[in-house]
């Protein structure tokens, strides 16, 4: 029996011997497929990430060549894509549409491109979203800030030959001003008809420079181009003017005021200040600015004499209170910046000095020791 007994012992102890093997054995699979699936997960997930990141990249940064792409009416992202993969413009259709999905992009243009290789998607997707085809323009058109209509005039025949008085008569016409007012609601109205306004677009031609693709583009085409500019940049302030019940005419208008008087954006911020002082002050002071007197006489001041102060004009400001009637100038960004945000003083005066820097004042005795000092040099 004892016999027995031992050996069946023996018996169940090897058979628990080899049960802690197979147990070992599976453990070790078990590692080792896990180890393999995170290894091949690990390089699949690099592969992934080093693909995804080479297809956001332009595919040749060094491609000179233009190619031409045709983006046809209702082209939906799933064409627009292979197309663009087709033309050999981006190296994946699939990851060009999952990425535009992603940042939303769908809103495209139908129309002619001339795109390159050097592209990256994000350029892509802003080309194709603004309908700017990408080529060398045939000629640029720069305008500078602080430009009446007749100085624009005079540079729109230097660049293209189209005579200063055909440009003044076709931006003073009456039908064509009546056309704009209907093409541009939200920024052209009766304000612009108003009798006392010298040129009802006075202000209203943004400076920039502007690309054209044709040699000769018409005298329309090119006011259209720089109102077009003008309602971009004004588009984004539409909602505060509402709310402060200000018109679009009434920011070009204190805008180009700012534009004539400053320089550097502290200037045009503290500036726009002073005036508004002077226009909640009780009572109301005129402005007296003097660009509003040039403006009044149609001529370049170099000097502003006490004989020009006395012209009988809705534009002087040294006669009449408020605003001009409408715009003396152009206004860049930086001006109209500044009105909608001005500096917070409680300047009445300012001056610029012989040292060429602007002095303040909060009141008149303030101002006139200003005057004494940096102007007269006693």
């Amino acid at each position: 029996m004892d016999s027995g007994n031992g050996s069946k012992k023996e018996v169940m102890f090897n058979r628990m011997l080899d049960k802690k093997k197979e147990v070992k054995v599976v453990r070790n699979i078990v590692l080792i497929v896990t180890l393999s699936i995170l290894i091949i997960g690990l390089i699949s997930g690099l592969f992934i990430f080093n693909y995804v990141t080479k297809g956001m990249k332009a595919l040749d940064p060094e491609s000179e060549e233009v190619i031409e792409v045709k983006i046809p009416i209702g082209s939906g992202l799933d064409s627009i894509a292979a197309k663009l993969k087709e033309k050999g413009i981006i190296k994946d259709a699939r990851l060009f549409k999952y990425y535009a999905k992603f940042n939303n992009e769908s809103q495209f243009q139908a129309g002619t491109y001339n795109l390159t290789k050097a592209m990256t998607p994000d350029e892509l997707i802003q080309s194709l979203k603004s309908g700017k085809v990408y080529r060398e323009p045939v000629f640029t058109l720069t305008i500078p800030e602080g430009l009446n209509l007749k100085q624009i005039s005079a540079i729109v025949e230097k660049r293209t030959g189209i005579p200063e008085k055909e440009f003044m008569d076709y931006v003073t016409d009456n039908a064509t001003i009546d056309n704009l007012i209907a093409e541009y609601p939200g920024m052209l109205t009766e304000e612009i008809k108003n009798e006392n306004i010298k040129f009802a677009l006075e202000g209203y031609l943004f400076p920039a420079t502007y690309p054209f693709y044709e040699e000769n583009p018409s005298l329309p085409s090119i006011v259209k181009v720089m109102l077009d500019a003008t309602a971009a940049n004004i588009k984004p302030h539409l909602a505060y003017l509402a709310e402060k019940e200000k018109s679009v005419h009434w920011l070009l208008t204190f805008a180009s005021l700012i534009e004539k008087e400053a320089t550097d954006q502290s200037e045009r911020d503290v500036i726009a200040s002073v005036f508004n002082n002077r226009m909640k002050a009780d009572p109301e002071m005129p402005l007296q600015t003097d660009p509003t007197v040039a403006y009044a006489h149609q001529e370049h001041l170099s000097t502003t004499y006490h004989s020009d102060l006395k012209k009988d004009d809705p534009y002087n400001t040294y006669i009449y209170k408020g605003l001009p009637p409408g715009p003396i100038a152009n206004a860049g960004k930086s001006s109209v910046k500044a009105v909608l945000d001005p500096e917070q003083t409680k300047y009445l005066f300012f001056l610029a000095g012989k040292d060429g820097n602007p002095h303040y004042a909060v009141t008149y005795e303030e101002h006139l020791k200003n005057k004494a000092e940096y102007l007269d040099g006693k």
